[in-house]
């Protein structure tokens, strides 16, 4: 069985390769620049992973058309990336409009093209930051999108393994399937050390300390 993985090289894709592979699926990774500010260090760390998983496949795509709409603290460097807010009422800048409907036609065409079985995408909508392309509805739509957008003879399952787990639940699996979380990487902000306090750190900080293991990334304070 093959299986094409959205694998970013963040804690949450890369333990999603790792749930992949224990399911008997051979590795079909796939992985988008989209002008992030960090998409240096998440190339490396999804190359890595991938080689650890000896993925019969790595593509790296380049959707630079998210840097030239901007709206967003990850592509635009003239919006500052925000810290975590718990008190935040709107949606915060870090979301990429519609990113993930691109992520997946991509991840469809190319799943059709090497006849694989499935797409595994590491979504989680429970305590993240409520972005409307990570809901269980949305992923279900999609399902429907492939279903009708390929050959009648293609059948392609779009798994959402994390959807309705928490970032420690992620962790604990990881932890369990052997995950080395030192070739991750999650910050928004930096490439060196980590920030610690955009809303990513800070999820990926409040899984290790609720599982009680130390996260081996640094951080910069």
């Amino acid at each position: 069985m093959n299986a094409v993985c959205l694998l970013s090289g963040g804690m949450d894709s890369s333990t999603l390769a790792y749930v992949a592979k224990s399911k008997g699926y051979d590795i079909l990774a796939l992985h988008l620049n989209y002008g992030q500010r960090t998409e240096q260090k998440e190339l490396a760390s999804a190359k890595k992973i991938a080689k650890l998983l000896d993925a019969k496949a790595f593509v790296g795509i380049n959707l630079d058309y998210f840097a030239k709409f901007g709206a967003n603290s990850l592509t635009d460097k003239e919006i500052a990336v925000e810290d975590f807010d718990p008190e935040r009422a709107h949606m915060p800048n870090t979301y990429v409009p519609f990113r993930n409907a691109n992520l997946l036609s991509i991840a469809t065409g190319f799943a059709e093209a090497k006849d694989a079985d499935a797409i595994f995408i590491g979504v989680q909508s429970l305590d993240y930051s409520g972005y409307p392309d990570c809901r269980p509805q949305f992923i279900e739509a999609f399902q429907k999108v492939i279903d009708l957008g390929t050959k009648d003879t293609t059948k392609i399952t779009l798994y959402a393994p994390f959807i309705r787990m928490t970032k420690t639940d992620i962790l604990r699996e990881g932890s369990r399937l052997g995950v080395p979380y030192e070739h991750t990487w999650s910050c928004y902000r930096n490439e060196g050390k980590a920030c610690g306090t955009c809303g990513s750190c800070h999820f990926r900080r409040e899984a290790f300390d609720a599982v009680g293991i130390r996260d081996p990334i640094e951080y910069e304070g």
